[in-house]
């Protein structure tokens, strides 16, 4: 079952050259959401062979129009597909008025069914579940109402051991009681413990993706421990006033956060157009955290099952 997150876009508020602004989608057991939604996006999604149809959820960070501006454009490309199926979208407070602005007197906006879930930006709370994972908001420092999103697999039922199945002869409609934890009692009354017939399920993966912020050890207990954790890292530390005037973060800030929080790995993006390459910024943050990466258009990275 995977769990990969592509990204779309690494640049910061302009596009440049081969870097276009936010947008990333995750795919968890072929579920894809959309993380936020750039100018391009629809050009990345083409280019990356992403289906526009099968994205039912988009998570806005904030209201910058680097972060929002291509949503229009997905929505109307989604109208001249017929879609018909409902897509809800997660923001803080506005983006609706700002959408519904878009279209012209006596249009009613797009024929299928469009939810707006707006979200308080002050506390983390939990926003969606389905059967195989939840979302939680992460408060960011960005001058605005912003949040970050956190996505957590739930765990998985047991697995069961075939070769026990065969030899107990356990009837297919007792295993997933069994698959859940119980014990089992056989025909003769013999109770064959839990742990003799199934093993442990992989760990559940995890993904925060925290784009736009200052830095802020706040949202260290939110994401302590994630597999992967997408930080913004703007600038270089060389520039920490300009992160510090626009409520950014630097690479060195980044790495420090994906330390203390203890992640599995980082990836950076959001980077200053200021910088035409990054080679630096990857020295940067290793030097804190090792286990660092640059995140760049295209760029996948699959958070692997492990028990």
């Amino acid at each position: 079952m995977k769990f990969e997150l592509t990204i779309l876009g690494s640049s910061g508020a302009m596009p440049f050259k081969d870097r276009f602004p936010t947008a990333q989608v995750l795919n968890v057991h072929e579920q894809l959401f959309l993380l936020d939604c750039a100018e391009g996006t629809q050009m990345r999604m083409s280019r990356f062979r992403i289906k526009r149809g099968k994205i039912h959820h988009i998570f806005i960070t904030h209201l910058h129009g680097d972060h929002i501006f291509g949503l229009p454009g997905l929505l109307t490309s989604l109208a001249m597909n017929l879609r018909t199926e409902p897509l809800h979208i997660y923001s803080p407070p506005g983006l609706k008025n700002m959408i519904d602005g878009l279209f012209p007197d006596g249009e009613k906006g797009p024929p299928f069914p469009l939810h707006y879930h707006e979200l308080d930006t002050s506390q983390s709370q939990k926003i969606f579940e389905n059967k195989a994972l939840t979302v939680y908001t992460i408060p960011l420092s960005h001058g605005i109402d912003c949040n970050g999103y956190l996505f957590r697999e739930k765990e998985m039922p047991r697995k069961m051991r075939k070769e026990k199945i065969e030899e107990y002869n356990i009837p297919y409609q007792d295993i997933p009681k069994i698959k859940e934890g119980e014990d089992w009692k056989d025909a003769n009354g013999h109770i064959i413990p839990n742990h003799e017939l199934t093993e442990k399920a992989p760990s559940p993966r995890s993904f925060a993706f925290c784009t736009d912020t200052s830095y802020n050890e706040e949202i260290i207990p939110l994401i302590k421990g994630v597999d992967l954790l997408y930080h913004e890292a703007t600038f270089l530390h060389e520039d920490l006033d300009k992160a510090v005037k626009t409520n950014h973060s630097t690479v060195t800030q980044a790495a420090q956060i994906a330390s203390k929080a203890h992640v599995g790995k980082l990836i950076m993006g959001h980077y200053s157009a200021r910088y035409e390459t990054l080679d630096r910024h990857l020295e940067e943050a290793k030097a804190v955290f090792p286990n660092s990466y640059l995140g760049y258009d295209g760029a996948q990275f699959e958070i692997f099952l492990k028990k």
